[in-house]
């Protein structure tokens, strides 16, 4: 048994970050009024996360790349059957790859609903002004309502789907996360971890963050 560093701090850091704040937008959400501010706040902030992972999927660590998702409908059945390589399982799993991106593009469908958002009592999206108040309707109708109960789901899915692993498969899904290392049967490629490694994720970060404030000045 070997231990490999799979998760790298960037990768880790996002994860955690990205929780914190879809819990802080389910109950800035849920309490209105003043807490408002910060859930467009925290809103952005996603956005910027969303980005920053788009990117880190093509520059970052080995396993976080977009180019080591196990997608192929032949991984998948390799998987279920018990037969899938130790590379498809190191980082996400075929099933756990096709999650992630679910949960990810509902993420980013949700975030950017709520730029055109409109409650008409105190709170607009930045980006309201430029659709028309049909569009605006619908787009405040899926996010206050069907686009909520799906991220919750899913995300309650992910936290469901992460505790059957341990209880039923024995796998550990959340320790990795926490300290980046796997301990596997074989030598596989590690991801790097270090700090021009991390200045890397900086300005990917730093990137983002400002094509999301261009995109919120667009309104």
């Amino acid at each position: 048994m070997v231990t490999v560093r799979v998760w790298d701090v960037p990768t880790r850091l996002f994860h955690w970050a990205l929780v914190l704040c879809l819990l802080g937008l389910v109950l800035t959400g849920q309490t209105g009024g003043d807490a408002m501010v910060w859930h467009f706040r925290l809103g952005y902030a996603v956005l910027t996360l969303l980005g920053f992972r788009l990117l880190w999927g093509v520059v970052g660590g080995h396993w976080s790349r977009w180019s080591r998702l196990p997608l192929s409908p032949a991984s998948a059945l390799a998987y279920w059957r018990g037969r899938a390589p130790l590379h498809h399982t190191v980082g996400h799993n075929p099933l756990g790859a096709w999650s992630v991106l679910a949960l990810l593009a509902l993420t980013a469908l949700q975030a950017g609903t709520g730029l055109f958002s409109d409650d008409e009592i105190a709170n607009a999206g930045p980006l309201s002004p430029l659709l028309t108040g049909a569009w605006v309707s619908a787009l405040t109708a899926w996010h206050k309502n069907l686009g909520k109960a799906l991220l919750i789901a899913l995300v309650a899915l992910h936290v469901l789907a992460i505790a059957w692993y341990r209880w039923r498969q024995g796998e550990d899904l959340l320790t990795p996360m926490l300290r980046g290392d796997k301990v596997l049967p074989a030598e596989v490629p590690a991801s790097r971890d270090g700090a021009w490694h991390w200045l890397r994720a900086a300005v990917c970060l730093a990137a983002s963050a400002a094509a999301v404030r261009w995109l919120i000045g667009l309104g």
